[in-house]
């Protein structure tokens, strides 16, 4: 990843990757903050007689505090829960038709954020688990989409390279969320990186001022019936 600004978030919650650290482990990591801030402010809260004042603050701080637990653990029983890899059969299928049915499914909540797709399409022929992969489609662009601008463009495309189905999803993102890195939004898109890894695919993340790309690849596979063979030599 490269940049500054909101990518700061998913840069922090992502280096795991370079000190071998399993996104499970980083969360457990992650969730010692604000459990040893809770804790601080229970032992201050009882160390002797305080204003009522103080006390009122010291709760709404453990509030926060435990919000902020709840999210990360969360993610940490969705990563947890989530299916093995190789645990769906695989099958081939086109790649693109599982993502404009997932666009479908979260049209809804794209129009309540004035979100449009964009979606240039074409056929993505690969050899993968259907129950798995449509469950990561939809985890990974609903994270996407809880992290674009309002009233911005979702763009979202499915091309070929020589060996490899391309599916590059670009998004404009204003701010950093609330408690970045690991809000929930942040978290989400984590956990999608942390399934398309485990399926096998590559996965680039990167910033350029307020605009995230996400490229995805995965192997191609040559044995979908009634898929052009010429399509898949562009």
């Amino acid at each position: 990843m490269s940049g500054a600004g909101p990518q700061r978030g998913l840069e922090a919650a992502n280096g795991t990757r370079s000190n071998h650290r399993s996104p499970l482990a980083h969360l457990l990591h992650a969730l010692n903050q604000p459990l040893t801030g809770l804790q601080c402010s229970l032992e201050l809260a009882v160390a002797g007689p305080r204003p009522a004042e103080q006390y009122i603050r010291t709760l709404r701080e453990g509030l926060e505090l435990a919000h902020r637990m709840r999210i990360l653990v969360e993610a940490i029983r969705e990563l947890a829960d989530a299916p093995a890899p190789g645990s769906d059969q695989a099958e081939p299928l086109l790649l693109d038709e599982l993502v404009s049915d997932t666009l479908d499914d979260l049209l809804p909540v794209a129009e309540t954020r004035h979100v449009h797709f964009a979606f240039v399409r074409n056929a993505l022929p690969v050899h993968v688990g259907r129950r798995c992969m449509t469950a990561l489609l939809f985890r990974f662009l609903d994270s996407v989409l809880s992290l674009a601008q309002e009233g911005t463009e979702l763009q979202i495309t499915a091309t070929t390279e020589p060996a490899h189905a391309r599916l590059v999803v670009s998004w404009n993102q204003s701010a950093l969320p609330e408690h970045s890195p690991f809000s929930r939004q942040e978290l989400g898109l984590l956990i999608a990186q942390t399934g398309w890894e485990q399926s096998g695919a590559e996965w680039n993340h990167t910033q350029t001022e307020s605009t995230h790309t996400c490229t995805i690849r995965l192997p191609l596979t040559r044995h979908l019936p009634h898929c052009d063979n010429a399509d898949l030599e562009d």
